[in-house]
């Protein structure tokens, strides 16, 4: 079962007729069962990489007919561009996923990336990047949310794309999905498995996603005549260690939610980990659902019921948007910031079940055993 709410794909398929699309550096991946970016390091000549993983690779482009930078070259006497990527995210599924989408349209808009991780202030790499003559900047979350940041970046004319953001800012562009409409449709979901008392794991508040999230679910509850008290929403960091301890809130309550949906698959992980050491059945006992659906909602066990964010896909479009920006700027033509927001879809899969009720006398027997 899957929930889709579309406003603007991420990408159009080729009409029939015309030939497909040119293959990316993650099919070369898939092929070789190597990562993306160990394909870029083979590719550009990295003389460390083990000489069978070579071999795998070009196997990989010669079956594929994989050339780098094709639609670069293509636009041949066209300018490069460099564009910085500034990121502080503690998933590293998250970024993962998000770098195998720069990675693809980066090699076929004849961008060089540029990557700074941001463990102090962000405004000074960006500062640093804008300096050195970046022509645009993407910015993930959390960062995106840094308004003074934005602020700077706009103030110093260099084009930029924030990406998954809750709320647009309309001084720069914007992809992003209906956070509110997801957690929603998860919340939903939830209770038309037959739960009523549902646990909610927050986002860090100082990301707007966090609110749009929490309203969603909030909204969908009111809707279908459910209270929410006050202890079934617990407050978390979009971190493993801060589900882990929201997990032992929710879980420690006289009378336990049925189901608990957290914020991010990262927090979700940490319940089900907490519900293993209590000893209750996942998803017998306790349904857990998630939102993003990084490589983390499939490694562990029971896979993960999640909200699919299309990273990589929203990755690429960030790369296209600022890349249009930039060509604007060079051609002089002064446009507004453009927004997207891309479709989520509700994944199925083994950590969800109706509730399971058991007899009152039975559980007094066990006790007394």
């Amino acid at each position: 079962m899957t929930t889709t709410f579309a406003k603007i794909p991420p990408a159009a398929a080729p009409a029939d007729g015309q030939k497909p699309h040119a293959p990316t550096m993650s099919d070369v991946a898939e092929l070789a069962g190597v990562s993306p970016m160990t394909v870029s390091r083979v590719m550009n000549g990295d003389a460390k990489v083990r000489e069978n993983t070579r071999a795998k690779v070009m196997a990989a482009v010669a079956a594929l007919n994989y050339t780098p930078n094709q639609v670069a070259r293509r636009l041949a006497g066209s300018h490069a561009m460099r564009v910085g990527f500034l990121y502080a995210n503690p998933s590293a599924g998250y970024i993962s996923e998000f770098l195998v989408g720069l990675l693809n349209q980066a090699s076929s808009n004849n961008v060089q990336l540029v990557v700074e991780k941001c463990e102090d202030d962000a405004r000074d790499q960006a500062r640093r990047l804008i300096a050195n003559g970046v022509d645009g900047i993407i910015v993930p979350p959390p960062l995106c949310d840094d308004k003074q940041l934005i602020g700077l970046i706009t103030e110093a004319g260099t084009p930029a794309v924030t990406v998954a953001r809750g709320t647009p800012d309309p001084r720069v562009g914007g992809v992003s999905i209906d956070d509110y409409q997801a957690a929603y449709s998860m919340a939903s979901h939830l209770v038309a498995l037959g739960h009523q008392r549902i646990g909610f794991v927050a986002g860090n508040p100082n990301q707007s996603v966090s609110a749009r999230r929490l309203a969603g679910f909030k909204a969908a509850m009111a809707a279908h005549n459910l209270p929410v008290a006050p202890e079934l929403i617990v407050p978390g960091l979009f971190t493993y260690r801060s589900g882990l301890d929201a997990a032992e809130a929710l879980l420690a309550l006289a009378a336990r939610p049925t189901a608990i949906f957290a914020s991010n698959d990262d927090m979700a992980a940490a319940v089900v980990a907490v519900a293993h050491r209590l000893g209750l059945d996942v998803p017998g006992d306790l349904t857990v659902a998630g939102f993003d659906d990084t490589p983390l909602a499939t490694t562990i066990w029971p896979e993960l019921t999640t909200v699919r964010q299309p990273i990589a896909d929203m990755a690429e479009a960030a790369v296209r948007f600022v890349v249009q920006q930039i060509r604007g700027k060079r051609d002089g033509v002064d446009a507004e910031p453009a927004q997207m927001v891309m479709d989520y879809v509700l994944v199925r899969r083994q950590s969800d079940a109706a509730p399971r009720l058991r007899p009152p006398s039975r559980l007094a027997g066990m006790a007394k055993s």
